[in-house]
């Protein structure tokens, strides 16, 4: 007969009114199983913590995502945002199904290359392109977004200096109702920049404008909001044509459309509150569509979604190191895994499940990491069922950005796990060792032989 764990007695008080600000118990089963893979059976190949990709989910979200705009709209690319998941087998999967690259520096420049990608099928964002980089891109004949106005004159120069036209596009801020205004990035639609840098360069005939583009915010929940940016470089873009009989080629509307993950700080689950990707898609869709453009002028639009796609097919499974209770009487939990890996969990309460059966029994426990820091705090509080050492947890919704903003801090990195469509497991990315720490160091020929000395060992 299996023994039971023990539960300490503990009297608690019944609400049955509204909930309270923590929710109430959501877990009734444990999450044993992902995508038919047993926890403790990819814990106990590839080590304990370690990231679980799901393909499948990941082929099904971007195709649901194509659908939602393309049956509303009759010309529509996306391109896979490559800061917020640039393992290669990644973008791989997005490339496969029929993505472009969107990137923001020159090693996600050449990633993007090294991955196969046309360099007319790499979008190159970002504030921060140095001359190689744009040398690279203006080679391969790559569309350039141009953010400022010292970009716009560099890349004059650099066009006459390599006789060559290139592709560019300007990144537009404007006021769309959310405030505070991303108006750090780009050239304002309400002051006149855009206009500003878009007479410069039709004016100056050494650059190929092709399109427009926005990234209006993060974790946007508000479709509205799309419509009006929609709306606003549509303007643009008619102007464009009405002054210079100039057709740009596209609209790219960027990304930043939430995930199911909550927000720290909301009452409701993301779950509840996240628009579908048919809102978004509606939103955008009919502004353009109803901007005024002549069907031959209909632009491409572009999407750079990342998040939206990618985060709900990721999985972090982890292990209890610990147990205590804190001076005021609260369970803590201590894991394998901490914010050094997770860096989302500072702006999210990530759902966690137990991977194995678990009673009826829940507590308000607050769940850190193995982090020597006081900030290592995973979730500040989550109702859970007593964790034992040595038991295990998955982490859901974390797909995108801890891949990318991780980082080595007392703990290592990780294995990152593929779930195929195959039925097998694949490693994507080994765990770090001390090797991978210590290669780019230079040991100076002084301190490559050390004593003590006597007086120094007193």
């Amino acid at each position: 007969m299996k023994k039971q764990l023990y539960e300490r007695p503990l009297i608690q008080r019944i609400n049955t009114g509204l909930m309270n600000k923590f929710g109430t118990k959501t877990e009734y089963a444990p999450t044993s199983h992902i995508d038919g893979f047993a926890v403790k059976d990819l814990i106990k190949e590839f080590g304990s913590p370690v990231f679980v990709l799901s393909e499948q989910t990941i082929r099904n979200t971007y195709r649901e995502a194509v659908r939602a705009f393309k049956t509303r709209y009759p010309r529509v690319q996306f391109a896979w945002s490559y800061k917020t998941n640039y393992i290669n087998a990644v973008c791989n999967i997005f490339h496969q199904e029929g993505s472009w690259a969107e990137v923001v520096s020159g090693f996600e420049y050449q990633k993007a290359i090294n991955n196969g990608v046309p360099g007319h099928n790499i979008i190159f964002n970002g504030p921060d392109k140095t001359d190689e980089d744009l040398r690279a891109a203006i080679t391969n004949n790559s569309p350039i977004h141009i953010d400022h106005l010292d970009e716009l004159y560099r890349l004059t120069e650099l066009a006459e200096e390599m006789n060559k036209r290139p592709n560019v596009a300007i990144r537009v801020n404007m006021d769309t109702g959310i405030y505070p205004m991303w108006d750090r990035f780009g050239f304002n639609y309400e002051n006149g920049q855009a206009w500003d840098a878009i007479n410069k360069i039709m004016l100056g005939e050494r650059l190929e404008l092709i399109g427009v583009h926005c990234h209006i915010g993060t974790f946007m929940l508000s479709p509205q909001a799309y419509a009006t940016a929609a709306f606003k470089l549509s303007d643009l873009a008619l102007g464009i044509k009405k002054k210079y009989n100039k057709t740009l080629q596209y609209i790219d509307m960027g990304g930043g459309f939430a995930s199911k993950n909550t927000l720290k700080g909301s009452y409701l689950p993301g779950t509840d509150t996240v628009p579908t990707i048919d809102q978004f898609a509606e939103a955008i869709t009919t502004a353009i569509l109803n901007a005024g453009f002549i069907e031959k002028d209909l632009p491409l639009l572009i999407l750079e979604t990342g998040r939206a796609l990618i985060d709900e097919a990721g999985y972090l499974l982890g292990s209890v190191i610990a147990n205590k209770r804190l001076s005021d009487g609260r369970r803590a939990s201590i894991m394998d895994f901490g914010v050094n890996i997770l860096f989302t969990a500072f702006w999210y309460d990530h759902k966690i499940s137990p991977a194995q059966e678990f009673s009826s029994y829940t507590e308000d426990t607050v769940m850190y990491g193995p982090l020597c820091m006081n900030i290592d705090v995973v979730r500040s509080n989550v109702t859970l069922p007593p964790l034992k050492k040595d038991d295990h947890v998955v982490v859901h919704t974390v797909g995108a950005y801890n891949m990318t903003q991780w980082m080595q801090f007392i703990a290592m990195r990780p294995s990152v796990v593929l779930l195929g469509i195959d039925g097998k497991a694949h490693l994507i990315r080994s765990k770090e060792g001390l090797e991978n720490i210590e290669m780019n160091e230079v040991m100076p020929e002084f301190l490559k032989n050390h004593q003590l000395s006597v007086a120094n060992a007193k």
